[in-house]
């Protein structure tokens, strides 16, 4: 089972999306498969609608990249496995490309998919939520507007359910996964089973202040590349926040807390690390 990117590897790849790609007018687009295009009943009337047009900026709509342009938005939904590269016009094909922009000046865009399991389309910019209402009402972000801690609070005590299980929703925080929840519960000092709803205040604010700090030390260090979630940005530079990982993928190693050893439990299906002093 694949891990998919988080939200601190969505914004690294937005933000090099707008730094490089906006102001870039489309002069072609290619789509390999189908897959991708779930909306539509054939490749023309997708390729139609991008050809000629300039991008204007990189956004976000929840974990959905979106490249805007004068009265469209382009959507961009990147599946497991998928990654973008930023190449010349000449540059060979990486095996499982699936889309290509190809700019009047500056090169190619690529998104690289082997699994097709990415989604794309274009949807008028007045339109957005209602083309795609499963965009809409997303839990809080920690990136794109600071927690007020009273929202945070009622969020915690206001569900009944296990710390990792809140942490990992996007209905109640976006973009958070497995990774950077257990790197949050232990920078707060709390367990991944502990129930929500148990909190003291005091340890509340922790788990506040571990998410916003961690969240943005994943953005600082570009990311988290991994042998089984590898993450490079668009230009093919591999993050390197697992260099400062303090326990996930860390089973055996001592516990910079604790000195004893991280341990690891399925959870929910999937491996879960923790040291011994999360209570």
């Amino acid at each position: 089972m694949s891990t998919p990117l988080e939200l601190p590897e969505i914004e690294i790849i937005r933000r090099d999306l707008e730094k490089d790609v906006a102001g870039r007018k489309i002069k072609s687009v290619e789509v390999s498969s189908m897959n991708l295009l779930p909306r539509y009943k054939s490749r023309k009337a997708f390729v139609d609608s991008l050809s000629g047009q300039k991008i204007n900026a990189a956004r976000r709509a929840g974990l959905a990249l979106v490249l805007m342009m004068k009265n469209d938005y382009l959507v961009m939904k990147i599946g497991e496995g998928a990654f973008f590269e930023r190449v010349p016009a000449k540059a060979k094909v990486t095996k499982g490309t699936e889309f290509t922009i190809d700019f009047t000046q500056g090169g190619q865009l690529r998104l690289v998919d082997p699994g097709k399991n990415s989604e794309l389309c274009v949807v008028p910019s007045t339109d957005l939520f209602e083309e795609m209402p499963e965009l809409r009402g997303l839990g809080m972000d920690p990136i794109a507007d600071p927690i007020p801690f009273p929202a945070f609070a009622g969020a915690v005590l206001g569900n009944s359910i296990d710390l990792k299980e809140l942490l990992c929703d996007d209905e109640v925080i976006l973009g958070v996964g497995d990774i950077y929840s257990d790197e949050i519960l232990f920078a707060a000092g709390l367990k991944h089973d502990r129930a929500s709803d148990s909190l003291s205040t005091q340890e509340i604010r922790r788990l506040h202040r571990a998410l916003v700090e961690i969240i943005h030390e994943g953005l600082r260090y570009r990311g988290t590349h991994l042998e089984e979630r590898p993450f490079n940005d668009i230009f093919g530079v591999p993050g390197t926040y697992q260099e400062h990982l303090a326990v996930y993928g860390r089973h055996g190693d001592l516990s910079q807390r604790s000195r004893a050893p991280i341990k690891r439990k399925k959870y929910k299906g999937r491996w879960t690390y923790f040291c011994e002093t999360q209570v």
